[in-house]
């Protein structure tokens, strides 16, 4: 395979390399994370500034940049300290000043002799009438106007960088940039209009206008796509090198998911038909199944994945079905158990909190093969836990699990497949980059039986009607949710806010009536709160966010949700998809801090307005950037330079089918395309990507 191409060497030198770059730049440079010549390269500007020539700056407006060549006049030195120098200056059409504070008169008589001709480039202000520009920019004999650009870039900076620097480091990166064959599709290019690779850079580092420096200018388009392209190769060739490992053939008679369905009180949604139709396809073929199955709150990805199990049973293997929390893997093995029991599959739970005789006797039935589906947390990767046939690897709630964990399930059946469920609606462009390696399957349609929630918001001003309303519904048997806002700062002042809440709330429903859970409960003590809430002893549960995950509570019909502002969208929608799950009429009230600002307002409005999961999750990407859509800390989202998944979010779904094509027909990158691929891998430092390259 060979190292990174020599040709890009100088670009992959230190920045000191480069002229005009002394050690002090470079490490402020490098607190930017430049820290290459390669680094500038996709460092663009961001604003462009318009500094051509115009013959006086008369009708100019405050504020803007203006350029013009002035005769120079009197020069008046300041009266007393703190008073500013004045050079008097005349265009071709009026007289005005160049302010300077804290200047030297011997610098300023050089750079601005009386009776000169000079051009000069600044921002333009108005001072008692008078037009004035305070410290030029730019000032030059007429000979040496070429010095001026037209228009001049606006770098992003950082603090001990000035823009020159910044422009003359770039133009040097430049210059090392080698010639390169085209890694992009030929019809891609011609249909986009789109340059070059050196002549894209080119291009937007030399803005000629506000035009080239948008997120839709076709050099910027073009280069965003190489990133894109970049990262979509990479996980297509994480994907081609797990497809080269043989998975198991398994293949269902369908006899154990007709009596599940039979037991059902209705019919699965067209969505949940077709996913099981991909994922029977999966598990048929010779290759290990890699499927993401994403669905909304409530779309009954907990039946796809048990008739996915079903499957497994029925070619004689076993599955496992792995949760995120105790709670909810004991959670999901009560729901399925009347399930399992109806199409005769023999199901366990397995959990932290299994200790003695018990386990060791479930580990020898799982070991003997005497369990069809095994429902656990993380105690599944213990080592003492040994499948006698393990077909299929289910894990819930995918940002929980790193890809790590996904490897490590899957070796405890070499070759078995693997589906991960996510309950967050997560926008295309933004699923395409982070589980680009995997299938998709999405469930986009609600079961019948789920009732609309009404969603209403209200002003904090209003606590006491909320409370009042609280006591009726109470009184006639019903069930609420009341979520406290969590305070990042500190976990004890999230702690004071819930367990006030829960105080006052007592106070006015009556002992006994309401609960409380958080998360610094010990969790047998938030087990036992939240089952006397399930049971319906309690009938308020006052509580942090812990609940947003999965819990189960059907007589559960309002949910109140205090200081909602501070939430998140992806997060206010899961915590209302907690009722709804059964036939009463279900309301979620947000209780908002007045004044709300915009962004907050936009929030909670979407949310009153749509409940569609995946319009919510586009609106959130638009409003928070995606790093904080999927929590940048754990997201493992590419950082890319140029592309916007925002704005550039139709690309990414061009990348993906175009790098998957091209290994399709040239595995090895071996093809003039395939090796100019190989050099933009280099270059976009995908070197994981070329290791992938070299083995299998």
């Amino acid at each position: 395979m060979g190292g990174r191409p020599e040709a890009l060497f100088p670009l992959f030198a230190g920045l000191e390399t480069l002229p005009g770059v002394g050690p002090r730049t470079a490490q402020a440079l490098a607190h930017a994370g430049i820290e290459r010549p390669r680094d500038l390269l996709f460092t663009l500007p961001h604003a462009v500034i318009d500094r051509r020539r115009r013959d006086s700056v008369q009708g100019c407006a405050p504020g803007s940049i203006v350029t013009v060549e002035v005769t120079v006049g009197a020069h008046r030195a300041p009266a007393s300290k703190g008073r500013p120098y004045l050079v008097a200056v005349r265009d071709a059409r009026l007289d005005f000043e160049l302010v300077f504070f804290r200047a030297q008169g011997g610098y300023l008589h050089r750079l601005l002799p009386e009776g000169a001709r000079r051009l000069v480039s600044g921002k333009l202000e108005f001072y008692d009438g008078r037009a004035r520009i305070a410290h030029p920019d730019h000032v030059v004999p007429p000979e040496e106007a070429g010095e001026i650009p037209e228009f001049e870039p606006v770098y992003p900076l950082t603090a001990g960088v000035t823009q020159r620097q910044m422009a003359r480091a770039a133009a040097a990166a430049l210059e090392r940039v080698p010639q390169t064959g085209e890694w992009i599709d030929p019809a891609l290019c011609a249909r986009e209009g789109w340059p070059g690779f050196a002549e894209a850079l080119r291009s937007a580092h030399a803005p000629a206008g506000t035009g080239d420096v948008s997120p839709d200018a076709p050099a910027r388009r073009r280069l965003a796509y190489d990133e894109l392209l970049a990262h979509q190769t990479t996980l297509a060739l994480a994907r081609a090198a797990s497809r080269r490992v043989p998975g198991r053939v398994t293949r269902g008679t369908g006899g154990l998911r007709e009596k599940a369905l039979a037991a059902l009180p209705y019919a699965p949604t067209r969505a949940q038909l077709r996913a099981i139709a991909e994922i029977e396809a999966d598990m048929a073929s010779s290759h290990r199944m890699h499927r993401l199955l994403q669905g909304d709150v409530g779309a009954g990805k907990t039946l796809v994945a048990f008739l996915a199990a079903a499957i497994a049973a029925e070619a004689g293997g076993q599955a496992v079905l792995m949760a995120p929390t105790e709670l909810l893997a004991r959670q999901h093995a009560a729901n399925l158990a009347p399930l399992a029991a109806a199409a005769g599959i023999r199901l366990a739970a397995l959990t932290g909190r299994d200790k003695g005789a018990g386990r060791r006797a479930m580990l020898e039935r799982l070991a003997a093969g005497e369990i069809d589906l095994l429902v656990g947390t993380h105690a599944v990767f213990q080592r003492e836990v040994v499948f006698a046939d393990l077909r299929l690897a289910i894990t819930d709630e995918q940002h929980r699990f790193g890809v790590h964990q996904r490897l490590e399930l899957g070796a405890k059946g070499a070759a078995a497949d693997v589906l991960v469920m996510t309950a967050t609606p997560i926008p295309r462009s933004l699923a395409l980059a982070q589980y680009g390696d995997m299938e998709v399957s999405v469930l986009d349609e609600k079961p019948p039986g789920r009732t609309p929630v009404h969603t209403a918001m209200v002003s904090a001003a209003r606590l006491g009607e909320v409370v009042e309303h609280l006591r009726d519904a109470v009184a006639e048997g019903r069930q609420a949710y009341w979520v406290c806002p969590l305070v990042e700062e500190s976990e004890s002042v999230d702690l004071t806010a819930a367990e006030e809440r829960f105080a006052r709330l007592r106070a006015s429903l009556g002992e006994g009536v309401v609960g409380l859970v958080h998360g610094q409960m010990p969790v047998a003590e938030r087990d036992a709160a939240m089952a006397r809430f399930q049971s319906g002893e309690t009938r308020v549960l006052v509580a942090t966010t812990v609940i947003e995950v999965g819990v189960d509570v059907p007589n559960a019909s309002i949910m109140v949700i205090e200081r909602a502002e501070g939430f998140g969208l992806a997060q206010l929608h899961q915590l209302r998809g907690r009722v709804g799950r059964g036939a009463a009429a279900s309301t979620c009230l947000l209780l908002y801090q007045p004044p709300l600002g915009e962004t907050a307002g936009r929030r909670l409005q979407t949310l009153r307005d749509s409940d569609d999961g995946f319009h919510i999750a586009e609106v959130d990407l638009e409003l928070r950037g995606a790093g904080d859509v999927l929590g940048t800390a754990q997201s493992g989202l590419p950082r890319f330079r140029v592309a916007d998944l925002e704005r550039h979010a139709g690309l990414m779904a061009t990348a993906q089918s175009d790098a998957r094509a091209l290994l399709a027909r040239d595995e090895r990158l071996a093809s003039p395309r395939g090796s100019a691929l190989r050099m933009l891998l280099w270059l976009t430092e995908q070197d994981k990507a070329i290791r992938l390259l070299g083995v299998g």
